[in-house]
């Protein structure tokens, strides 16, 4: 007798297909994020809905009344994740007439907070819009202001107060890092790019020479370089794959010979790059 070959274990089936909605009294960001970071553990592609600034019994019943008629439409529970402080309008959301499956993250986390903390939450609607008068809004404001006019190498002036120089390749991911750690963290970040002239001169830009402990480099796989250069310029030696390879490895060269530490940005999110620049660069930034 043959022996059986061990059953393969099935592949699993993709999800159904249906809508997603958040929903806020403020701007429904933090119930996005947080909804989208369960969701992501799932094989699926849902419909998001954002419905932010929900702040009255009136608009928590025009909001059952959509994701009621989400569900009659498509036959399956909407899921609803609420960011809600006020009990009225959260109860209406809550309630039996909802025919969503409904993920309160409000009172899933501040009530045993309450209960560990011995005293109980503000439970004041819009208490995030109370952000905008903070330093550290303050502060995300100015870093902005800083990254932006330190974009791609076109101001070389305050450079002493950067927390941080991106430098790489054209095309590797400086800005949108900078931008994300600018908006995210406070961090003043530019951002230089690496050209030819600078290889052939074998060193950084002299600009950058004195900050070079605030450097930190981001490289890329040349194939992938090459993909996105040839959507700006299609055909251009620029885009090229010889030149790409080229760039990158005279980029590469040039940060082991400077000790800057790099990273390559071709399979990593923007959320792992800043964070992996804070933790050598700003360490002190990952505790407030």
């Amino acid at each position: 007798m043959k022996p059986t070959s061990p059953a393969r274990a099935a592949a699993p089936s993709p999800m159904p297909e249906r809508t997603v909605f958040f929903v806020s009294d403020g701007t429904g960001i933090t119930a996005e994020t947080f909804g989208n970071s369960i969701l992501n553990q799932f094989p699926a592609k849902p419909r998001h809905v954002r419905r932010p600034f929900i702040d009255s019994v009136e608009k928590a019943v025009r909001v059952v009344a959509e994701i009621n008629e989400s569900h009659d439409r498509e036959g399956k529970r909407p899921i609803v994740f609420i960011t809600l402080v006020d009990d009225a309008v959260r109860d209406i959301v809550r309630s039996e007439r909802c025919k969503g499956l409904v993920l309160d993250l409000f009172r899933t986390f501040v009530e045993p907070l309450e209960v560990e903390f011995g005293v109980k939450s503000s439970h004041r609607v819009g208490r995030f819009s109370e952000t905008s008068q903070s330093q550290e809004y303050h502060d995300r404001i100015e870093a902005i202001n800083f990254s932006l006019q330190h974009d791609d190498g076109q101001s070389a002036a305050n450079l002493d107060i950067a927390d941080v120089i991106l430098v790489g390749v054209s095309r590797s991911g400086k800005t949108p890092t900078s931008l994300y750690l600018a908006m995210q963290h406070g961090i003043k970040a530019a951002n230089y790019p690496l050209i030819p002239d600078d290889f052939e001169r074998g060193r950084l830009p002299s600009v950058l020479a004195p900050y070079k402990r605030k450097c930190f480099g981001l490289t890329i796989d040349p194939a992938r370089l090459a993909q996105i250069r040839n959507e700006r310029r299609p055909g251009s030696r620029y885009a090229s794959l010889e030149n790409c390879r080229f760039e990158v490895n005279e980029a590469e060269a040039m940060m082991r010979r400077e000790s800057i530490a790099w990273l390559s940005s071709t399979h990593k999110s923007i959320e792992e790059i800043a964070t992996t620049i804070l933790r050598d660069l700003r360490p002190d930034r990952l505790i407030y």
